[in-house]
């Protein structure tokens, strides 16, 4: 029998957010309202970054304080601004990175600044050929530096990066990484969207991932690994979900990711687009209030 939930991590694509769609459906924010009123600490855990993360939880009800884990661990910030964590990738890392990954697909890099050059990339065609929707959405954000190597000199180290291709390239490009000079010195962490054979290989710190997040996040709130539940999709919420004491992955998720909860003994809920979170969310809220009683 688990204990009370006190603390949630939750993805955003796939899993908070319906398919194809920018905005929280209100079955699922009025959960995470109802969540936060009965004790729980409910946090965001995504590959995107803060600032594109923070406008789409703006305007809903949802306390200031409310935990974002961005960038796939990297930066841990509170909805309305207040830094609690960061890791960032050394600079002379990323220049490295850039000659080995680039014949793979379309490397960006992502600094902890807000506005115009918080995303470097090096090809502006080749980015919109292959993530348009995020290049447009983004594009205020973007600078092209070309070579990419021009805005990574000593000094100025990115959070982040990412080498974004078909599934077949970013699987190569993963291998090619962890029999490099820099996998000792570099994260990867693959998303993977079957439908659109489209893949991202995020590109962090050594030992960043959400899950090395969370636990920080939650040894700062003093909450026990027990009494934490992440909700997931991909492959970039698995070290989250095996940290966590109680798993969700959602219904919607790959095969193979499937397979694995079978395998880890981690719950299933229904799919993003049948309100999932709010499903797994309002069971939480349910035994957090038989407990008491």
């Amino acid at each position: 029998m688990h204990p009370p939930v006190r603390l949630v991590a939750i993805d955003m694509d796939g899993t908070l957010l319906p398919t194809f769609s920018q905005t929280i459906s209100p079955r699922n924010v009025q959960a995470l309202r109802a969540a936060q009123r009965s004790g729980i600490t409910v946090a965001i855990a995504t590959g995107r970054r803060t600032a594109y993360t923070a406008p789409l939880l703006e305007g809903l009800g949802l306390q200031a304080d409310m935990p974002l884990i961005t960038s796939n661990g990297a930066v841990t910030r509170t909805l309305d601004g207040s830094p609690l964590d960061r890791s960032q990738l050394e600079a002379r890392v990323a220049r490295g990175l850039c000659g080995l990954l680039r014949p793979f697909g379309t490397l960006v890099f992502t600094f902890d600044q807000v506005g115009h050059g918080e995303l470097v990339l090096e090809d502006f065609e080749q980015a919109h050929q292959r993530i348009a929707l995020w290049v447009e959405a983004n594009r205020d954000a973007i600078d092209i530096v070309k070579p990419l190597e021009n805005a990574l000199e000593d000094g100025n180290d990115p959070i982040q990066g990412m080498v974004t291709g078909s599934l077949d390239k970013m699987r190569l490009a993963e291998q090619a990484l962890k029999s490099s000079e820099w996998s000792s010195f570099c994260e990867a962490v693959r998303t993977e969207y079957p439908a659109r054979d489209l893949s991202i290989l995020d590109l962090l710190p050594p030992g960043v991932s959400k899950g090395w997040a969370l636990q920080r996040l939650a040894a700062r709130l003093g909450i026990d690994r027990k009494e934490t539940m992440a909700i997931g999709d991909n492959w970039n919420d698995v070290d989250m979900l095996e940290w966590a004491g109680q798993a969700v992955l959602m219904s919607n998720a790959a095969h193979d990711l499937r397979t694995l909860a079978k395998s880890r003994g981690w719950k299933q809920t229904p799919p993003n687009d049948q309100d999932g979170v709010a499903v797994t969310l309002e069971m939480a809220v349910a035994g957090r209030t038989s407990a008491k009683v």
